[in-house]
């Protein structure tokens, strides 16, 4: 784990909840993060999932004291774009070991996503130390992150998809987990 790695995590740990954004029109992005920042989130995750977003992580960076990730990075191109936006992390709901190599000579801390204990194992290997549990609740929810936390209890969690201002609680009290990320405090509609 590199130094700016740990740095993000324990950032991570301390915000323990990443809200996850796909945001259209990057005029909103500040926004949307002094809204989060006045509730007491110093952290958003600007996801992929529109071409808007590499804009809109540079104009939520201009905003201080936010955590700035770049979330669903799938491709080396997507990596690098995060990395020129300025984002603090890149997360992706799987393992692309060129993503992976890429974020890694950027020096960009990058958090793939795992479903099994053996992707866990994988990431273990590859010296990685936060991983997003992807999609959480599809997975088996608070008693799959319970049970491979028991066996790799080195390895912090973040999991996302269909984790719920409901089910919150019960997910941060799992103690492997960091941070949890999800679409409901930002939702589309009000971006």
């Amino acid at each position: 784990m590199s130094a700016a790695s740990g740095s993000v995590i324990d950032r991570l740990r301390a915000s323990r909840v990443v809200p996850v954004a796909t945001i259209e029109d990057p005029s909103t992005a500040p926004v949307v993060v002094r809204a989060l920042l006045a509730g007491g989130i110093a952290c958003i995750e600007v996801t992929f999932r529109h071409p808007a977003a590499p804009a809109a992580i540079r104009a939520a960076r201009t905003v201080d004291g936010v955590l700035v990730g770049a979330g669903t990075v799938l491709s080396v191109e997507q990596a690098e774009l995060a990395f020129e936006a300025g984002a603090d992390f890149a997360v992706a709901p799987g393992t692309n070991d060129s993503v992976l190599e890429r974020c890694r000579s950027l020096g960009l801390p990058f958090f793939p996503g795992v479903a099994t204990a053996t992707e866990i194992e994988r990431a273990r290997s590859l010296g990685l130390s936060l991983v997003k549990v992807f999609p959480a609740a599809q997975l088996g929810g608070t008693g799959f992150l319970r049970a491979v936390s028991a066996v790799y209890p080195d390895v912090g969690l973040m999991p996302t998809g269909g984790v719920t201002v409901e089910n919150l609680g019960e997910y941060l009290a799992v103690p492997a987990v960091v941070a949890c990320g999800g679409s409901w405090l930002v939702r589309p509609e009000l971006v």
